[in-house]
């Protein structure tokens, strides 16, 4: 059988364009990090290196599978997410310079495979394709948080207002939100979606 995200998970990736309260659980992910603006060269390079290792490892594990006896012999490659926040120097600024963003852009490992399969694969495709970064890599694995989360339609430059939602909810809720950090799941191709038809999940942790 094969696993998706948006089928098996759909509380988490495939949430209304109204707030929610989720229980997110531990994650883990192949991540890069980077500070800057994500318009940049240096983004590109980043999702240039993280794709090749993700469906390098969806397609070793699909072959890992073979002869196991599994709930899942194959899966969808999660989307792509980030975790944003602003550098020291941009946290002291009145306005919003994206020259200080600092992130993590990432590409979720499901629960179900193992961890010594992980490092098999990333050495391969490095042997294999040796994407500019692979060695920047990192498994990074987050706890699990609840979470408040909301669909967003639209360009990125447009998050604030959906932003707002979540904040007015959270406090209807009797909740706060724990940090200026925040995640973004990136269901559509930015390169290939007009600006108002992305889709995007906002969500941040709670407490």
């Amino acid at each position: 059988m094969k696993y998706d995200v948006k089928n098996q998970e759909r509380n988490l990736y495939l949430p209304k364009q109204k707030p929610v309260i989720v229980s997110v659980p531990e994650q883990k992910f192949i991540s890069l990090h980077g500070i800057g603006d994500p318009n940049g060269e240096g983004f590109k390079e980043k999702i240039e290196t993280l794709y090749p290792v993700a469906y390098g490892l969806k397609f070793d594990y699909k072959k890992y599978s073979e002869d196991k006896d599994v709930e899942f012999d194959d899966y969808v490659v999660p989307p792509l997410e980030g975790v944003w926040s602003l550098t020291p120097a941009g946290q002291k600024l009145d306005h919003l310079d994206k020259n200080e963003f600092e992130y993590d852009i990432m590409i979720r490992i499901p629960d179900f495979i193992p961890a010594g399969l992980i490092t098999l694969s990333i050495a391969a495709t490095k042997e294999k394709k040796n994407p500019s970064l692979i060695d920047e890599l990192e498994i990074k694995t987050y706890p699990a948080m609840e979470a408040a989360e909301i669909l967003h339609h639209g360009s990125y430059d447009e998050e604030p207002a959906s932003f707002l939602q979540i904040d007015e909810f959270v406090v209807a809720n009797n909740k706060k939100r724990a940090s200026k950090i925040h995640r973004e799941i990136y269901l559509s191709d930015a390169r290939r979606v007009d600006k108002d038809k992305l889709k995007t999940v906002l969500r941040y942790r709670i407490k």
